[in-house]
């Protein structure tokens, strides 16, 4: 079996065993979960445990290569700033739009208030602070207590600044200490491989607890969230067409016919990676010289993700909404910034690796507890398709944006 595959069976069978338990002896079955949900619970304190170095490490790191990327000319530097236009872009989007569709179609009251009772260590933030505290919390005053109290949106601030800093140093210091960072990644990724390794056992025992207490609600909020932050990565999608049009010159019909291949090649392995041949070829299809597209793309799929940051905030709304959680201007302003800024650093990882390295720093950001997240990452399979296909269609019409703008 694939990861994903035992991931997603580890769920199927937690959420059937705990409903099954509940129907045949309901007082056994939640007497059950003071064994399962500590096991569960300490499986996701082991993913968290690695967020605050991963973070910090992937954005210093892919702030670094984004800087050595820009030094090789002006159609790098055009194409980051492009980058940044578009991740800030599908970000406030989604922010406009996610509200809007739970709005539209809410989760039954019924099957949040069943999960809210599943889920029973994620209690709702408390206050829900103003725009004043925003501005007052988002410069760290001690970034180790930042780090320590799991106040994301400062702890990003600083990471960011540093980043940049490090990317002013010479090169022989630059070198040193985004090679440590460097290092820093790869050994948290290690260690987030061998948790992952016990994902089926520890989903297993979350979706117990969740089942015991539920029953058939949770298959239903699954579905309603696979379709609802599915919509907002189509949705990103779809702007890639009108995009490359207005701002590239491409029609839509030649744009889509060009694309279309390298759509293929992601929906068949959801990997941008995999699909970088195609793009090449699609892009050239379009007329972008062979010098530009060799630029472009390439860069587009080390450091550019223009579904994550939107699908992210996405994620960490949906949460919030499940679990009663409110969400004020505040809370919203710094999930934004959190899913913009921290999105840039995680585009290498894996599908699983990168759903928690990538949402839990914005739900963290904006007060949302994060135990729904080892649920979610089980079904994660269907809104990562549609991740995969938009970045590829969106990292096109950049391509073709930039070399529109780019002087012969």
């Amino acid at each position: 079996m694939s990861q994903a595959t035992r991931i997603l069976t580890g769920l199927a069978a937690g959420l059937l065993l705990g409903m099954l338990a509940a129907a045949l002896v309901p007082g056994a079955a939640i007497a059950a979960t003071t064994v399962t949900q500590p096991i569960g619970a300490a499986w996701l304190h082991g993913l968290q445990m690695v967020i605050v170095p991963l973070v910090m490490g992937l954005l210093v790191t892919g702030v670094g290569a984004a800087a050595d990327a820009a030094r090789a000319g002006r159609i790098a530097v055009r194409a980051m700033v492009l980058f940044v236009a578009v991740l800030w872009a599908t970000t406030v989007m989604a922010a406009v739009v996610m509200p809007l569709l739970l709005k539209a179609w809410p989760l039954p009251t019924a099957w949040s208030a069943a999960l809210r009772s599943g889920l029973a260590s994620a209690a709702p933030a408390g206050q829900v602070p103003g725009l004043a505290a925003f501005f007052d919390s988002v410069v760290p005053t001690n970034v180790v207590a930042a780090a320590a109290a799991d106040a994301f949106l400062p702890l990003t601030v600083f990471t960011l600044v540093f980043a940049f800093a490090t990317a002013t140093l010479p090169e022989e210091s630059r070198e040193r200490l985004t090679g440590l960072f460097q290092a820093i990644v790869d050994a948290m990724l290690v260690i987030v491989g061998w948790v992952l390794k016990l994902a089926p056992i520890g989903i297993f025992t979350l979706a117990y607890g969740v089942g015991a207490r539920t029953g058939t609600a949770a298959f239903g909020a699954l579905a309603h969230y696979i379709v609802l932050v599915s919509s907002v990565g189509v949705i990103v999608l779809i702007a890639a067409y009108p995009l490359a049009w207005l701002a590239g010159g491409v029609r839509p019909g030649v744009f889509a016919k060009a694309v279309a291949p390298a759509q293929a090649v992601a929906i068949s392995t959801q990997s941008s990676l995999a699909s970088v041949p195609a793009m090449l070829k699609g892009s050239g299809d379009l007329g972008v010289p062979a010098s530009t597209a060799g630029i472009v793309l390439p860069l587009a799929v080390a450091v550019f993700r223009a579904t994550s940051p939107a699908m992210n905030l996405s994620v960490a709304l949906y949460v919030a909404h499940l679990l009663g959680v409110q969400i004020g201007p505040a809370q919203l302003a710094a999930g934004i910034a959190t899913a913009a800024i921290t999105t840039m650093g995680s585009v290498s990882l894996p599908g699983t690796i990168s759903f928690f390295a990538s949402v839990a720093p914005v739900a963290l950001a904006m007060g949302v507890p994060l135990e729904a997240l080892a649920l979610l990452v089980a079904v994660e399979t269907v809104p990562d398709l549609f991740r995969t296909v938009g970045n590829v269609t969106m990292d096109v019409a950049v391509t073709s944006i930039v070399a529109r703008r780019t002087p012969d």
